[in-house]
C-alpha cells in the first residue's frame, strides 16, 4: 500500500486546464451514453425482433436502472477504496456491458448490455464530483464546476449527431464500439495522469448498514424526501420525453437524419438554465427558483395540452418546439436546485446521502419515464399530459414539504 501511496504521489499533477477537461469527458460519458443511441432506436428494433415500436425505449429506461443502482454503492465505495479503484470498477462494468450490447443476438441480451452500462457509468457519474471536491473547495471548486457544465451541457445537443454520423457509414453496434473507445481513452487518460485524491487516514470503511441507514433517514425527514421525490418526478418527465424524442420527431413530423439538429437545439434551452441557474441562485434562493418554474411549468403544458386536444395531438413543429424550450428551460433550473435542497438537511451523512438521494430520485424517474415512453400513440397528447400531471403532481409535493418549514423557505 505504501509503495502505491508513493508511487501517485510520484506523478505529476495535471495542470488546471487538463483535470477540467478529464472530469468533463468523464462526467459527459453519461450523457453521451444516453443520447447518442437514440437514433439507431429504429434499427436496433427492426434488426433484434422488437415487436412493439415502444418496446425499444428500453434501450434508453435500462441504463437509468442500473445508474439507479449502482449510484448507492460507488459513492460509499470510493470512501473506502480512494477515488480512482472505483472509477477503474466502473469502467470495467461499462465495458462489459458495452461489448456484450455490440454481439446481442435478442433484444433481452442488448438490455442486459445496458443495464451493466448503467451500472459502471454510474461510477465515474458518482465519484468524479467526490474527486473535485478532494482537490478544490469553496469559489475554486464552483470555478471548476461551472466549466465542467459548460462541456457537460454541449454533450447532449451533439451526441444524436454523432450517432447519426455512425449510422451513415455503419450499423449500430458501431456506436457501442465508439463508445468503448471513448471509455478506453479517458480511462487511460486518468490512469496515467490523474494521482489518488483521496489520503488513506481520510477513507472511511464500506458498511451497507450506513446506506440502509441514510434510506430510513431520509424516509423520515420531509425535507429531504420530499425534495426527492419531487426530483424524480421532474426528472421522469425529461426521460419519458427522450423515450420517446425519436419517435415523436423522426416518426411523427418526419425530421428523418434531421433529428439530432432538433434536438440538439432543444437540448440548449437545458444549458442556457445551467447557466442562468448558476447567476441568480445566490440572489432569489433555491426555494424560490423551485416554486415558480413548477409554476410555469404547470401553466404551459396546460396551455400545450389544450393547444395538443385542438389540433388531435399534432400541433405544428414549431409550436411544439417552443413549448419543449420554454419547459426544459424550467426543468434545467429545477435539475440545478432539487437535489441541494433534498441534502440541506443531511450535511452529516456526506457521501452516503448523496448517493441515496441520487438513486431513489434516478429509480422514481425510471419507472415514470418508462411509463410514459410506452404510452406514445403516435402523437405528442401523452408527452405534454405528462408534464402537466407530474408537473402539478410536484407542486402538491412541495407544498407538502414545506409545510411546517417556514423557517427554511427564507433560505
Amino acid at each position: 500500500m505504501n509503495n502505491e501511496i508513493a508511487v501517485e504521489k510520484s506523478k505529476k499533477e495535471p495542470s488546471y486546464g487538463e483535470f477540467v477537461a478529464l472530469i468533463s469527458l468523464i462526467m459527459s460519458l453519461t450523457a453521451l451514453t444516453i443520447d447518442v443511441m437514440l437514433p439507431s432506436l429504429p434499427q436496433i428494433g427492426s434488426d433484434l425482433g422488437v415487436k412493439s415500436v415502444n418496446d425499444r425505449q428500453l434501450v434508453v429506461s435500462v441504463l437509468f436502472l442500473g445508474l439507479a443502482v449502482g449510484q448507492l454503492f460507488f459513492g460509499p465505495l470510493s470512501d473506502k477504496t480512494g477515488r480512482k479503484p472505483a472509477i477503474y470498477a466502473g469502467y470495467a462494468i461499462f465495458i462489459a456491458g458495452a461489448l456484450i450490447s455490440v454481439f446481442a443476438l435478442n433484444f433481452p441480451i442488448m438490455l442486459l448490455g445496458r443495464l451493466l452500462q448503467g451500472i459502471g457509468i454510474s461510477s465515474p457519474r458518482a465519484v468524479s464530483l467526490a474527486l473535485v471536491r478532494d482537490r478544490y473547495a469553496g469559489r475554486e471548486m464552483a470555478r471548476v464546476m461551472s466549466f465542467v457544465m459548460t462541456v457537460f451541457i454541449l454533450v447532449p445537443m451533439l451526441a444524436p449527431s454523432l450517432g447519426q454520423a455512425v449510422l451513415l457509414i455503419s450499423g449500430w453496434r458501431s456506436i457501442f464500439l465508439i463508445l468503448i473507445l471513448i471509455a478506453l481513452i479517458t480511462f487511460a487518460w486518468f490512469a496515467l495522469r490523474m494521482p489518488e485524491t483521496l489520503v488513506p487516514e481520510k477513507r472511511t470503511p464500506f458498511k451497507l448498514r450506513k446506506i440502509f441507514q441514510a434510506i430510513v433517514e431520509i424516509l423520515k425527514n420531509r425535507i429531504s424526501l420530499g425534495y426527492t421525490i419531487t426530483a424524480g418526478l421532474i426528472s421522469g418527465v425529461f426521460l419519458g420525453y427522450l423515450n420517446s424524442t425519436q419517435q415523436i420527431f423522426q416518426e411523427q413530423y418526419a425530421l428523418g437524419r434531421l433529428f439530432p439538429l432538433y434536438f440538439g437545439a432543444i437540448s440548449l434551452a437545458l444549458g442556457l438554465a445551467s447557466l442562468t441557474n448558476a447567476r441568480i441562485v445566490v440572489r432569489l434562493g433555491m426555494r424560490f427558483l423551485v416554486k415558480w418554474s413548477l409554476f410555469f411549468i404547470f401553466g404551459l403544458s396546460l396551455i400545450g395540452l389544450s393547444i395538443a386536444l385542438l389540433t388531435a395531438g399534432k400541433p405544428s413543429l414549431w409550436m411544439f418546439i417552443a413549448y419543449l424550450m420554454m419547459t426544459f428551460f424550467c426543468i434545467g433550473i429545477l435539475f440545478g436546485n432539487l437535489n441541494s435542497l433534498a441534502m440541506e438537511p443531511l450535511g452529516h451523512l456526506a457521501g452516503v446521502g448523496s448517493a441515496v438521494v441520487g438513486s431513489l430520485s434516478t429509480l422514481i424517474s425510471m419507472i415514470l419515464g418508462t411509463m410514459i415512453g410506452r404510452s406514445y400513440d403516435g402523437t405528442v397528447l401523452p408527452l405534454v399530459a405528462s408534464i402537466a400531471i407530474f408537473g402539478g403532481l410536484s407542486i402538491l409535493v412541495m407544498r407538502w414539504t414545506e409545510s411546517g418549514q417556514e423557517s427554511l423557505i427564507s433560505a
